[in-house]
């Protein structure tokens, strides 16, 4: 029980973290988004709403296309991550408290500090096994279908996610193009970091659970 109350209370842990991260980098999203918040931003810019709303709706679409190509990635992780980050980040945005853009280079260290804990959000609700965010579903699932690799996969959907969003007017700069080659390297050590931290809790557990007597 106490293993499963961890889990939970990182993968909330990690979805707040991935929320903050995204508000931060949308405060200075003029030095570039990361292609789906290229999108969000494009689609908030257009038709109104908020940013966070637009994560939701974009999410939600990829949970209801990705359950009809292959319902296995499918869970109530990933209902949560489509339904809790935009919100976050909508309420990071609306408190006012993170650091406004300067239109000078600390706006690239306000965009690192965003990455650097979209990266470690995303390592954490990764490692507490809930279930894959809807857009991992969605590459996934695309992989499955296509036998393309994940890595190729994401790269095909995210290049049409940022064709769209450039179309679109969304906020497409330098940052954009190495975006996820900053954030993927701390993803993979928070991931590990946090997959330790979860088997050591589950040795934990099973070391203080008595052992059933035989009769």
């Amino acid at each position: 029980m106490v293993v499963i109350l961890f889990r939970y209370f990182l993968f909330f842990a990690g979805l707040v973290c991935f929320g903050l991260g995204n508000a931060i980098a949308v405060k200075v999203k003029h030095v570039g988004l990361h292609p789906w918040e290229v999108l969000n931003v494009a689609l908030y810019k257009h038709f109104g709403l908020s940013i966070g709303t637009w994560s939701v709706i974009c999410g939600l679409v990829l949970v209801i296309v990705s359950f009809i190509a292959d319902r296995r990635y499918i869970n109530i992780g990933t209902f949560l991550n489509a339904l809790i980050i935009g919100p976050v980040m909508d309420f990071f945005l609306w408190l006012d408290i993170l650091p406004h853009a300067t239109n000078t280079w600390l706006d690239y260290l306000i965009l690192l500090s965003g990455i650097i804990i979209t990266g470690i959000g995303g390592g954490m609700y990764v490692a507490a096994g809930i279930g894959a965010g809807p857009r991992d579903g969605f590459m996934l699932s695309i992989s499955d279908k296509t036998r393309l690799s994940v890595s190729q996969a994401r790269m095909i959907v995210e290049s049409f996610v940022l064709i769209i969003g450039l179309l679109m007017g969304g906020p497409v700069f330098i940052a954009t193009f190495i975006y996820t080659f900053i954030q993927s390297p701390i993803f993979q050590r928070s991931l590990k970091g946090f997959k330790i931290l979860v088997e050591a809790m589950n040795k934990k557990n099973k070391k203080n659970t008595p052992r059933s007597v035989v009769m």
